[in-house]
This record gives structure tokens, sequence and C-alpha cells, in this order.
């Protein structure tokens, strides 16, 4: 029994000790001694792995709410081949973004896609200091649909990837009749950069102005990034809302820099989405009247089509997808979609 005893003991300290040196790293060699005497010990490798890895447990934090959003959960990256694999895989992206990654190579795959992660926003374990927090974009974004190239803060990062994708040819307002290929067409599922900074979309008639929240330094991150409510909302969830006792609540913590009256806020914001609402419906109807869009679906119908029509499908579909009814830029997005409705023959 002893024995056994024994033994085991020593089986757990040896396998402690893997642990340990699986945990290790070497760290740079120290000065050379000179003969006869002790060299000067080097650096220890893991002395900066604390600056992240502390007893905070603010990176912890971080990633439970990472573990909880849409980039984790929902972001489709099994779709790992060609311009898919540069926004729904943290490899192609980064791949896409140094020129790793060419999407329009023959065969372009990404192999063991992963989905967006702390390493594709930020420049993980290369330094081993606060340097490594920083984002892996910045500066402006090159937008597809406009030559226009904005600086989001912070928010580049996000833009990098939620922004319409091209749509080539365009359609120009009086132009030629314009043919929608297929049920596919269109700006796709992300278009929020195009209607932050008011950018990108079919425009028709005049009087275009942005909304403040276009001129905000940070954009996305400032009131999608801010103090979070457990895993529910804000930090690196980064949603915007959260369900209470059954009632849906908005996460106000970013707003309130801006918008000291809690209470009016939720009062301006939910007579926008409701009026924003019911312009969507408008075209929605008028589209599907015109056999331009199915009824039930917002898929469109291919077909030729004079260029308001295709433009209409267009801005329905992008501010359908973009998911704010209209308050990420309340006052383009009004006069964008009533021009449009407008410009409809």
């Amino acid at each position: 029994m002893k024995i056994q005893k024994l033994t085991l003991a020593m089986t757990v300290l040896f396998m402690a000790s893997l642990s340990f040196v699986s945990c290790t790293k070497e760290g740079p060699a120290g000065i050379p001694g000179k003969n006869g005497e002790d060299g000067v010990n080097g650096q220890d490798g893991t002395a900066g792995c604390i600056t992240c890895h502390d007893n905070s447990q603010a990176l912890f934090a971080k990633t439970i709410q990472w573990e909880a959003s849409t980039h984790a959960t929902g972001g489709n990256y099994a779709r790992n081949t060609g311009d898919c694999a540069t926004c729904h895989t943290s490899q192609g992206f980064l791949g896409f973004h140094d020129g790793s990654y060419d999407p329009s190579a023959p065969g372009a795959a990404i192999s063991n896609p992963n989905p967006p992660n702390c390493y594709t926003c930020h420049n993980v374990h290369e330094t081993y200091t606060e340097a490594d927090w920083a984002l892996t974009i910045t500066g402006t974004v090159a937008m597809f649909n406009t030559t226009q190239t904005p600086d989001f803060g912070k928010g580049s990062q996000c833009a990098s990837c939620h922004q319409g994708r091209e749509v080539k040819p365009f359609p120009v307002e009086g132009g030629a009749d314009y043919t929608i290929t297929s049920a596919y067409w269109g700006v796709h599922h992300g278009p929020q950069a195009n209607v932050v900074k008011g950018t990108g979309l079919f425009e028709p008639g005049t009087g275009y102005a942005n909304g403040t929240h276009s001129n905000m330094t940070n954009t996305c991150v400032t009131c999608h990034m801010a103090e979070a409510y457990g895993t529910e909302a804000g930090g690196h969830t980064m949603y915007l809302g959260y369900s209470n006792h059954g009632s849906d609540v908005l996460n106000t913590a970013g707003c309130v820099s801006c918008h000291n009256d809690n209470s009016a806020l939720l009062v301006m914001t939910t007579a926008l989405q409701t009026e924003v609402a019911a312009m969507l419906a408008e075209l929605k109807e008028k589209l599907d009247a015109m056999g331009a869009m199915n009824a039930g679906s917002d898929a469109p119908i291919a077909g030729t089509y004079a260029p308001e029509v295709a433009g209409a499908v267009l801005n329905y579909k992008a501010i359908s997808e973009d998911r704010s009814l209209g308050v990420h830029n309340p006052t383009y997005v009004k006069r964008l979609l009533q021009n449009t409705i407008e410009a409809l023959p």
C-alpha cells in the first residue's frame, strides 16, 4: 500500500512538473560572465505574461463576454472560401488585410477556420506588454461602392467587415435599366458602416446629411462596447440590448455621455424606430407590388428594372440589414427612405 501511495505521489509530481514546463517560455539570455565569474541572470520568460494574465479577472470577463457574442456563436465561420472567408473567418480577415490571403485566387480557402476571436482584433502575444492590446486594423477604411475612405476611430476594426459588399455595376439614378442577377443580390448582411457614415448606398434626390453619430470619434465601440451588463450586453458581447424579466432593455451605458436624460433618450429612440419601421414597410409594399421583391421575404426577384427600382431594393436591404432602425444615423436614414419611396415610378 505504501509503495502504491509513493508511486501515485511521484506520478502527480511528475505531471505537475510537465504542466509547469509547458507554461514556461525561455526568456532572453543574460550577459555572459567573465572567466571564473557568474554571469547576470537572464529575464524570466514568463515575466511579461502577468501584464494580461493577472489576478484582476479582467481578461476572464472579456473572454466570457466574447463567448456569448455573435462573433463566437453565430459568425458562420464554416464559410471559409473566397470573399466569405475574409469576414467569416479570423485567418481570412487577417490574411486579406496583410496580403497573405487572396480571396480572388482560384480555390481560395482557409483551412481549419476560426471565428473572429482575440487574435483577430488584437496583437496578442507579440510583445507580452500592454501593446498586445493594440488593434490589428486602425485608420481609414477602404469602402466598397464609394471612393470615400472614412476613419471610424477604434470602430475601424468593426467597419472593415461591417460594410456592404461590392455591387458592380452600381445602379445610377436616371441611367440605364438594371439587371438584378439573383435573390442574393445587394450589399449583403453587414452594411452598418455605410449607414453610420451615410455613404455607398443608392441616393436618389437631394437633401442628404448625416446625424451626430457619424462624427463620433470611435463610432461603433462607443455604444456597442460600453460598460458590460454581465454577458448580455456591452463589453465584448457587443450587444446593445438585453432581457430583464421578459422585458427588452436598451444598454445605454455608452449613450449617457451625450444623452444625459435616459428616459427622454428611450422615448426618442422608440419614436425614431417606429417611424423608420413604417417607412421600410411602405417601401417593401411598393416593391412587392412592382414584382421586384417577394412578398413575405426579403429576397429580390431576378430581372431587369428601372435603376430607381433596383436602387430601392438595394436601400431596403441595406437599412433592414443595418438592424438599428435608423439609430446609427437618423437624419440620413429618414431622408434616404423618403427619397427612395418618392423616386419609385
